[in-house]
């Protein structure tokens, strides 16, 4: 096919043990996961899920460097089990959408969470404050095999050394078969798409130097750094 110009590249993830890499095609984000971050937010469960999108070109690779971003005062960290999808799944139960589990990894859904303030004041959507450059930072995949089921295991993030986040996988008020078997009744879920699961109390802001490390038990840790410059 010819173009008026080059494609951008095709955003795709490392796999543990792997040399293929698992390329990206869309990023589906759940809020309000976790009740202790709803209540810290000031918000909330729903009664129902529900979900904003990150462009697959905003992903970033871990150990990224990256400026700190254009238009916020106030850039949150917020760390998460992403899930990604091997096989296609529509009209899901929760017990069916895990057989659709491809793998999992660390993420961190970065935020401009002045702009999101001043979004949902206005009832207006999110997309400047979540949807922006290098917002979603993700770890290498391990497959679903190697790692078991999402339960007890330990996330968290620190920033510079110090724990900012803190919590277990099981805290998470809907977990991950009842995420995607919801998101399938609204979406033929794919191989490619990534499911960012919500993330524990404890988001804060952070600034030109430091350094954030999110963990999961059993997975790649993830890293990024804010640049100095």
């Amino acid at each position: 096919m010819e173009t008026l110009f080059a494609a951008r590249p095709q955003p795709a993830l490392a796999v543990a043990d792997a040399v293929a890499l698992y390329p990206v095609a869309r990023i589906f984000c759940i809020g309000r996961n976790y009740a202790a971050h709803a209540e810290e937010m000031g918000n909330a469960v729903e009664d129902t899920p529900f979900f904003f999108t990150k462009s697959c070109h905003h992903l970033a690779q871990s150990g990224v460097m990256q400026p700190y971003p254009p238009g916020t005062a106030e850039y949150h960290h917020e760390v998460e089990l992403v899930v990604a999808l091997g096989s296609e799944l529509t009209a899901a139960t929760a017990d069916t959408a895990m057989e659709a589990v491809f793998g999992y990894a660390v993420g961190l859904d970065m935020t401009r969470r002045d702009l999101q303030a001043r979004a949902k004041a206005k009832s207006l959507p999110w997309d400047a404050a979540k949807d922006a450059e290098g917002s979603a930072v993700i770890g290498p995949l391990t497959r679903a095999e190697a790692f078991g089921a999402p339960g007890p295991q330990r996330i968290s993030l620190d920033v510079n050394g110090e724990i900012r986040q803190d919590a277990r996988l099981d805290e998470m008020v809907r977990p991950v078969g009842a995420l995607l078997a919801f998101l399938s009744e609204l979406y033929t879920l794919a191989p490619g798409d990534l499911v960012m699961t919500g993330t524990p109390a404890g988001v804060a802001a952070v600034g030109p130097g430091d350094v954030l490390t999110g963990t999961i038990e059993g997975l790649s840790a993830v890293q990024m750094t804010v640049s100095a410059d």
